[in-house]
């Protein structure tokens, strides 16, 4: 009889930062709202361009936070190799924060999101909505990037529909608490994992100042209005001279 492997060691770490849980309920709900009023369409389409500038700064956020945030939240530290992704369907993966898969998925979602509120931006429907910065591009690009727009969704279902059956495969079958520690942000990892370290107040400002930028610059605020032009005024003829005019003209002040 072969003698059972011995338990692998744990300690209990704040896994994911504060930011990065606010990012991620928060693109859940933006989400949540841009499906919604997408499926609702007329006045709601108003409500869909907003949520949709939302997710525009979440997912600014997200990507500098991924480059200078906290540990786990850098896409460096969970980015899988393809050794990495095989050890970990063959059961050999031991890690903190996004397994593999979940890293694939998480990269994903940011793909598509980010196409998805790039081809909304510059949309029209002809209908009911035109994108803030549909005025920036051909009108039939305008078109062929709104119909993208639609097909995309299709593959966001897809990926979101992934994502919560992977996430209740976990929860209920492996016993693995993902949703409780992206709301704590503690959870026990393996002994050997390495501690996070934290991102300083100067990255926190960077990924903010970078999401306000891109919400502004999406939102087509600094597009100028085209300015109004005047009428021409027609000439007026001249009176002939040594005769009298019909009307005297009135004083211009």
């Amino acid at each position: 009889m072969r003698p059972s492997a011995a338990p692998v060691a744990r300690q209990r770490i704040r896994l994911w930062d504060l930011p990065l849980r606010v990012f991620h309920w928060s693109l859940l709900a933006a989400v949540s709202a841009a499906i919604a009023t997408g499926l609702a369409g007329g006045e709601w389409m108003a409500l869909h361009a907003q949520a949709g500038l939302v997710i525009v700064g979440l997912l600014s956020f997200r990507i500098v936070w991924g480059l200078w945030g906290s540990t786990y939240a850098r896409f460096r530290t969970f980015v899988p190799s393809p050794a990495t992704v095989l050890a970990y369907l063959q059961g050999r993966w031991q890690g903190a924060g996004h397994n593999p898969l979940g890293a694939l998925s998480v990269l994903a979602l940011i793909g598509v999101l980010t196409a998805q509120v790039a081809t909304g931006l510059v949309g029209n429907d002809e209908i009911a909505f035109t994108g803030p910065l549909a005025s920036q591009v051909d009108e039939a690009l305008s078109l062929k990037l709104t119909g993208l727009h639609h097909q995309l969704v299709n593959v966001l279902y897809l990926l979101l529909g992934l994502h919560i059956v992977a996430i209740a495969v976990h929860v209920l079958i492996k016993k693995d608490p993902l949703v409780k520690p992206m709301v704590t942000g503690w959870k026990e990892v393996p002994a050997t994992a390495p501690l996070p370290r934290r991102a300083g107040p100067v990255a926190f400002v960077v990924a903010l100042a970078v999401a306000l930028a891109a919400v502004y610059g999406a939102s087509g605020q600094w597009i100028a209005s085209a300015p109004e032009q005047n009428p021409v005024s027609e000439p007026t003829a001249e009176a002939p001279q040594g005769g009298s005019a019909s009307q005297p003209q009135a004083p211009a002040w």
